[in-house]
């Protein structure tokens, strides 16, 4: 029994540190989502960037980079 009891309450406390694990996670992602959404919105609304003219830019980034290394 006392073998039973240990095991249980092993599995508790590893259920305990991966649930809070993953509710870390999932506020860290949601915290990113919302500052990513908050910086398109402004680039939009005060000038005029869209999200796809971001995205081409980030897609330009390695290039760009590159370039200013280069020369």
């Amino acid at each position: 029994m006392p073998v039973d009891l240990i095991i249980v309450v092993a599995a508790l406390v590893v259920a305990w540190l991966v649930f809070s694990w993953l509710i870390q996670v999932v506020k860290a992602s949601m915290k990113t989502a919302i500052t990513v959404a908050v910086i398109v919105l402004i680039l939009q609304l005060f000038l005029g960037i869209g999200p796809q003219d971001l995205w081409e830019q980030i897609m330009r980034l390695p290039q760009t980079l590159y370039q200013l290394i280069a020369s």
